[in-house]
């Protein structure tokens, strides 16, 4: 069996054409040789904006959740508090926007507990997850497309929806059970 060089990209790019773009994403069609060498064609989603979420957790492992409506899916979803950092802005200020944005809450620490790459056979979108305490209330500041509603839950519940299905956006998923870990970690 022939040992593959992992850093080495298989695929050749003969042409590269934008087929839409708006002010989130970009949509791009490749023209490319496949790894066997055959032509064929790759679509990319390139996102203008990194991924960011929060859990804030108070002093009892409380954390707030966020309900709304997802256009894409049809569908009502809960979720951690979560955003878009647009290209050149520091992730950390994003996080604090979308924090009082969402949830009303400001936060005095901030700890980065995950880096996931989201649906990397088809987007370049990254995420960042952020384990926020020292939390003070001072009024949420949703944005106009947003209708939100949100729960102040124990954490331990929050990781029961996930396990039972109830919240099902990926970042949301990967975050939590990362939080549920890092909780233990440090409750050791």
């Amino acid at each position: 069996m022939m040992k593959m060089n992992e850093a080495r990209n298989p695929w050749t790019t003969l042409s590269t054409e934008v087929k839409y773009e708006n002010p989130w994403i970009k949509v791009r069609e490749d023209q490319v040789l496949n790894p066997a060498g055959n032509p064929g064609i790759y679509g990319v989603v390139h996102f203008k904006t990194q991924a960011i979420a929060i859990i804030p957790l108070d002093e009892n492992n409380n954390t707030w959740i966020v309900g709304q409506y997802r256009y894409p899916l049809n569908s009502y979803e809960w979720e951690v508090i979560e955003g878009g950092c647009p290209e050149g802005t520091p992730l950390i200020e994003t996080a604090r926007r979308e924090l009082i944005e969402e949830a009303g809450l400001k936060a005095e620490s901030f700890e980065l507990i995950l880096e996931m790459q989201l649906s990397n056979s088809t987007t370049d979108e990254t995420s960042y997850t952020y384990i926020a305490r020292q939390l003070t209330y001072v009024g949420e500041e949703p944005e106009e497309d947003e209708q939100l509603v949100i729960k102040k839950l124990p954490f331990e519940e929050v990781y029961q929806m996930v396990l039972r299905g109830e919240i099902r956006d990926g970042l949301s998923v990967g975050s939590i059970l990362r939080a549920k870990a890092y909780i233990s970690d440090i409750n050791m």
